[in-house]
């Protein structure tokens, strides 16, 4: 009977597993939104706190909430905006040299996307082309919609209509006691994680525009913002910016020392904050073994491209942390951490 009933929940793990995959997969336009919100609304959660406890209304509080993040993608629109005119207002020679490059990422969009450039027309009246009209507003309709549903969502996360305490206690975890102390520490962790991770994302742009400044390479405030973005994606993040930015500077500047003490400035800044100080912020808590973030990018990857490549380690960390509540899945736990764990 033990033998039968072990083999009936094989089958059922079997046939769940790949469907939950495939309900992740064709319902990503919900469920990126549902989890890019919750990762924002932690971040705001002390504030959230901080106000209830002198007494301020909800509403109140999460109009603020909401004015602050305005606030901040309003900073970071400038900031695009004002590295724009750098790049539109500079008068260097890198644009000749770059012209093979465009041509290339033109047959790209035109092989992949439908997207065709005539030479003598203006790239951005091009995308509003008839012929091209359906995929710019498809675009544009994706991203405001995915927008107005991240909107939506933090609002219920921080007006608590959607409760995870509760959902926890009716589904994964039985014990009350347990699910308070879990809960409690998933939402501590990963306050933790975002507010480091933004932070050392930041600090790793502005020294990255620091260095473009010293080395006289074009596009700082371009560079710095890319590194800040590219950054929240776990160690590809790295590679990618010291590799796009050390092609940049290749073609801009002479192959002299000069470029070689840029190139090895930029890894080391990187290699400062992503690698040196960012584990000494998060702590033991969020060790998760180089395979395993691997392994997680590429499947997060998969199903919700650089969305989930971004949420791939926060997603990764709650996973873990859920698994170390049971006896039975410590072991994955610790796989997953690369630690040591006595099982008991």
């Amino acid at each position: 009977m033990l033998d039968q009933r072990r083999t009936t929940n094989i089958l059922l793990l079997i046939i769940v597993v790949p469907l939950v995959f495939y309900l992740l997969k064709i319902l990503s336009f919900i469920f990126i939104p549902l989890i890019f919100s919750m990762f924002i609304a932690l971040l705001f959660l002390p504030l959230m706190r901080w106000l209830g406890r002198r007494k301020v209304p909800k509403v109140i509080s999460i109009i603020i909430v909401l004015l602050l993040a305005a606030g901040g993608l309003k900073l970071g629109i400038e900031l695009v905006q004002l590295s724009s005119k750098e790049i539109i207002a500079t008068k260097s020679d890198f644009f000749p040299k770059a012209e093979e490059k465009i041509a290339d990422l033109k047959g790209y969009l035109l092989e992949n996307y439908g997207i065709e450039f005539q030479q003598d027309k203006n790239v951005v009246a091009q995308l509003f082309q008839k012929e091209n009209l359906g995929s710019t507003l498809g675009f544009l309709n994706s991203f405001l919609t995915s927008l107005l549903m991240t909107v939506f969502f933090v609002v219920l996360w921080l007006a608590e209509s959607i409760n995870v305490h509760k959902l926890l206690n009716n589904t994964i975890l039985k014990q009350k006691h347990t699910s308070i102390k879990t809960f409690m520490k998933i939402e501590k962790d990963l306050i933790k994680f975002i507010k480091v991770k933004v932070l050392v994302s930041a600090l790793t742009g502005l020294f990255t525009g620091l260095m473009c400044v010293f080395f006289d390479v074009s596009f700082p405030i371009f560079w710095g913002l890319f590194a800040f973005a590219i950054n929240f994606v776990q160690m590809v993040g790295s590679f990618i910016s010291v590799i796009c930015l050390s092609i940049f500077a290749f073609v801009e500047l002479d192959p002299t020392s000069t470029l070689f003490f840029f190139v090895f400035s930029i890894s080391m800044v990187q290699v400062t904050f992503g690698a040196i100080l960012e584990p000494i912020f998060m702590g033991k808590s969020f060790s998760i073994n180089v395979i395993a973030v691997l392994v997680m990018l590429m499947f997060w990857g998969f199903l919700w491209g650089i969305p989930g490549l971004i949420m791939a380690i926060p997603i990764t960390v709650f996973i873990k942390i859920i698994l170390d509540q049971f006896p039975n899945t410590k072991i994955i736990a610790s796989l997953l951490s690369g630690n040591e764990t006595t099982i008991d």
